[in-house]
C-alpha cells in the first residue's frame, strides 16, 4: 500500500493495539511487523506521537500495465539489453498421450538411478565429503579427473593427465567454452553442411562465419576442407567423427588422418564431440582423433549425460594443458563450481564397475530396439522413406520421399498425436535432402510399434 501510494508519506499508521484488534491476530505480531518495516525504512516512529509512512520515501513511478495488476504477467523489461538472435526454439511440456520423435535420446527408465543415490548418501554421510561441499576449484572434482583420466585412456586410447582434463556441466558448457576462447568475430570455423544444430547456434553466438563442407558416406570429405584452408585463415573445425551428427556416418581413418595433418599444417584447432561413443554395434568403437594427436591440436569433448541420462550435468573437456587451465579461467565468471558429491559419487560409479556394467545393459537393449525400429520401418513404410541400417548411436537418417515434404507429414501426424519435432533444423543449408533424424533409442518395443502405426496412418492420410 505504501508501494502504490495508497498510503502517501506521512501517512499516520493505527496502533498496534487497535490493528491487532482490526485484524484478531495478537498485538506482539503487529508489533514485530512494525519493528521489521522501520529496520526496511518503509515507516517510522516518532516518540509520544505514534507510526507514521516514512516521509523520504519518493512515490515510485509506475506504467500501468492493467487495472488488475495480480493478473497481469510483467512481459516487458524496463531497460535495454541485448537479445540472442539465434536461438528460438522453446522447449515444450510434453503431453500424456503424444508420440514424440526425438533426434537420438537414452532411455531415462534404465537409468541406474539406486546405485548412484546410493553412492550419493554414502559419500554425504562421511567426515571427509565435507570439503567437498565448500568451494571447489574449477576444474571439476579432483577424484573424478583421476578416475576419468583412466577411463578415457583406456577405453578411448588417449594418452593424458590429469592435467588435462576439466570437468564440465555436460558437453555443450565444454563447447561455450572452447569457442569462447578460439572465436572473435568473422573468424572462420569449418563445420559439415549437416551438423548438429546447438554447435552452429554456439559459433555464431561468438561471430564465426561458418564454411560448411559436404559430407558422404565417410564422414566430412575432408579435401574440401584442405582447398578451404588454402582460401580462409581457419580457426576451428567440429567434427562429430565417430557418428556424425545429424547423419550417423562414421570418418574414415584415411579422412581423420588427413585432418589431423592439416590441423598441423595449418594451425587450426579440432574440436572433436564424441556424444555417443559407448553405443556401436557391429563392431568395437573406432578411436577418437584425439587418441591419434600428437600436436596438441584436438580439443575432446564429451559427457556422461547421454550414457547415463541428461539430468546428471557431468561432462568433460581434454586439450592440452594450457588450453584446459584457461578454460577453468573462463568458466569462474559464468559457473564457478560443479556439483562436488555428484562428481565425487561418479567417480566411485566409474570406478567400482556400475558404469561399465550399464553400458553393457543398456548397449544390449538400444540394439534390439535398432534392429526391431529398422525391420518395422522398412516392412511398414518401406515405400515412403530410405535409410541405411546405423553401426552405432541412438538415431537413423531417414529419408522421405520426394514425393513428400516433412512439412506436410508434421501437419497431419497431429492429427494422429504425434509430433515430428523441428526437422526444419536438419537442413540449415536449405539442401533439399529430405532427410531428418529419428531416435529409437528412448522407446520400448511397444511403444516403436504405436509410432511406427501412427507413421504409417499419417502416410495414409496423405496418400
Amino acid at each position: 500500500m505504501i508501494k502504490s501510494n495508497t498510503l502517501p508519506s506521512g501517512t499516520r499508521l493505527p496502533g498496534s493495539r487497535n490493528l491487532a484488534t482490526l485484524l484478531n491476530v495478537h498485538r506482539k505480531t503487529i508489533v514485530a511487523s512494525y519493528e521489521e518495516l522501520i529496520l526496511q525504512g518503509w515507516i517510522e516512529s516518532v516518540s509520544k506521537k505514534g507510526t507514521f509512512v516514512n516521509k523520504n520515501i519518493p512515490l515510485l513511478k509506475q506504467e500501468i500495465l492493467s487495472r488488475n495488476i495480480d493478473d497481469t504477467l510483467k512481459l516487458k523489461s524496463g531497460f535495454y539489453f541485448d537479445k540472442n538472435p539465434f536461438v528460438h526454439r522453446k522447449l515444450e511440456i510434453k503431453k500424456e498421450g503424444i508420440t514424440y520423435i526425438n533426434d537420438g535420446v537414452s532411455d531415462v527408465r534404465l537409468t541406474p538411478v539406486d546405485e548412484i543415490a546410493i553412492l550419493y548418501r554414502k559419500l554425504s554421510n562421511k567426515k571427509a565429503t565435507l570439503q567437498d561441499l565448500s568451494y571447489g576449484t574449477t576444474y571439476g572434482n579432483d577424484e573424478l579427473r583421476t578416475v576419468l583420466v583412466s577411463y578415457l585412456n583406456e577405453t578411448r586410447g588417449l594418452n593424458i593427465t590429469k592435467d588435462n582434463i576439466m570437468i564440465t556441466r555436460g558437453s555443450q558448457m565444454g563447447m561455450y567454452l572452447s569457442s569462447s576462447l578460439l572465436i572473435k568475430k568473422d573468424d572462420y570455423v569449418i563445420v559439415g553442411e549437416t551438423n548438429y544444430i546447438s554447435t552452429d547456434l554456439t559459433f555464431k553466438y561468438k561471430g564465426a562465419k561458418l564454411l560448411r563442407v559436404p559430407v558422404d558416406e565417410n564422414g566430412l570429405i575432408i579435401n574440401e576442407v584442405e582447398q578451404l584452408c588454402k582460401k580462409y585463415t581457419i580457426k576451428a573445425i567440429y567434427v562429430t567423427s565417430h557418428h556424425h551428427h545429424p547423419t550417423t556416418v562414421t570418418l574414415s581413418a584415411e579422412r581423420r588422418m588427413h585432418l589431423l595433418n592439416l590441423a598441423l599444417t595449418y594451425n587450426f584447432a579440432i574440436i572433436e564431440d564424441d556424444y555417443d561413443y559407448d553405443f556401436h554395434y557391429n563392431h568395437a568403437p573406432i578411436l577418437p582423433l584425439a587418441s591419434h594427436d600428437k600436436n596438441g591440436s584436438v580439443i575432446y569433448v564429451g559427457s556422461v549425460c547421454k550414457t547415463v541420462a541428461p539430468a546428471y550435468r557431468v561432462g568433460y573437456l581434454v586439450a592440452s594443458k594450457e588450453f584446459v587451465d584457461e578454460c577453468a579461467k573462463l568458466r569462474r565468471f559464468v559457473d564457478r563450481q560443479g556439483d562436488s558429491v555428484l562428481e565425487l559419487a561418479f567417480a566411485h560409479f566409474i570406478k567400482n564397475g556400475d558404469l561399465d556394467r550399464h553400458i553393457k545393459k543398456a548397449l544390449k537393449i538400444y540394439r534390439e530396439r535398432r534392429d526391431y525400429f529398422c525391420y518395422l520401418l522398412q516392412k511398414e513404410l518401406g515405400d515412403y522413406f530410405q535409410f541405411e541400417i546405423p553401426k552405432g548411436g541412438m538415431a537413423i537418417w531417414i529419408t522421405l520421399d520426394k514425393k513428400y515434404s516433412w512439412e506436410q507429414l508434421s501437419e497431419n501426424a497431429k492429427k494422429v498425436k504425434l509430433d515430428l519435432g523441428d526437422w526444419i533444423r536438419y537442413d540449415a543449408m536449405n539442401l533439399g535432402h529430405n532427410a531428418i533424424r529419428m531416435g529409437f533409442a528412448s522407446y520400448t518395443i511397444n511403444e516403436i510399434e504405436v509410432l511406427i502405426h501412427k507413421l504409417k496412418f499419417t502416410m495414409k492420410i496423405i496418400d
